[in-house]
């Protein structure tokens, strides 16, 4: 008994001295010390924290990146987009394609022509021209202008005649997009020396086209016709539309569409399909398939 008292008595004792006013085995004052030693210490790191971000924003800008000679060239995007890149359906099961009417209705309605006003979106012709200087990367002239897209000029695949674009005749569309880089200028194809002769029809100048086409040399006569909408009904990117301005000085730009629509695909077959923009600054890199390119796997189910 005797030893689990004075255990007891020890292990309080720590806790708290009142012989010696000590709790944890220290003074009110030494531990008044060590709480100021550390509350200058950490407040001197918060402080050289602090001091080197100010120094780097000093020499950074909100509205231009400092650094972009490293960037790498734009990805090239699709809408519907799944986890993995694949897309099946049945053409006669609306509940096998409701999700990709869905993402390209909710993807498409800041195209809606009430959404384009003239206070903050210019007519940029319905023509490829070359691109549009809006200034300098900075709030000195203040907000840019946009140019307009008529969601119209996607045609079979706008949503505007055809709900469900194209998916309930098992004829699928997609709407092709290149990524935003801020104050990144394309540069169409001087030769046709890269571009696949099918696409030779669509490269005209200040338009950066794309064309897709199936991965496997053996799937080529599955894959069927592919139309392309956009712009004056051109397969490609109109250039007055860059350079982009960044989300502070251009928040209402729209990037210019391509739609794509495969109208004879062969039922029950996978196809990997590769679609590629052509341009004398668009590589592409084996390590990012959508750098420039991007790929799908379609099938065309039967019930």
């Amino acid at each position: 008994m005797s030893r689990e008292k004075e255990s007891d008595g020890g292990w309080k004792k720590f806790i708290w001295d009142s012989e010696k006013k000590e709790f944890l085995g220290r003074t009110g004052s030494s531990w008044l010390k060590i709480l100021a030693f550390y509350v200058v210490f950490y407040g001197f790191l918060a402080g050289i924290f602090i001091g080197t971000i100010q120094v780097l924003l000093l020499t950074t800008s909100s509205y231009k990146p400092t650094y972009q000679d490293r960037v790498a060239p734009p990805g090239l995007s699709h809408t519907p987009k799944t986890l993995k890149a694949e897309i099946e359906f049945t053409h006669d099961d609306p509940k096998t394609y409701e999700e990709y009417i869905n993402a390209m209705d909710k993807f498409l309605l800041k195209y809606n022509e009430e959404n384009q006003n003239e206070l903050l979106f210019d007519d940029c012709k319905s023509a490829p021209t070359p691109p549009v200087m809006r200034g300098s990367l900075d709030q000195s002239q203040g907000s840019k202008k946009a140019c307009r897209f008529k969601r119209d000029w996607l045609r079979n695949c706008s949503g505007l005649h055809d709900r469900t674009y194209g998916y309930s005749e098992g004829k699928p569309c997609f709407i092709v997009k290149i990524n935003r880089i801020v104050s990144y200028l394309p540069q169409p194809p001087q030769t046709n020396d890269s571009i696949p002769p099918e696409a030779h029809e669509r490269v005209q100048p200040n338009l950066i086209p794309i064309h897709c086409a199936a991965k496997k040399e053996e799937d080529k006569d599955k894959l069927g016709q592919v139309n392309y909408f956009g712009m004056n009904n051109t397969g490609g990117f109109p250039l007055q539309y860059y350079p982009y301005y960044g989300k502070l000085l251009q928040p209402q730009y729209l990037q210019p569409l391509v739609a794509v629509q495969f109208t004879n695909l062969t039922v029950g077959s996978e196809l990997r399909i590769e679609c590629k923009a052509y341009g004398e600054n668009i590589k592409y890199n084996d390590k990012d398939r959508y750098q420039g390119r991007f790929e799908v796997k379609i099938l065309v189910k039967v019930r």
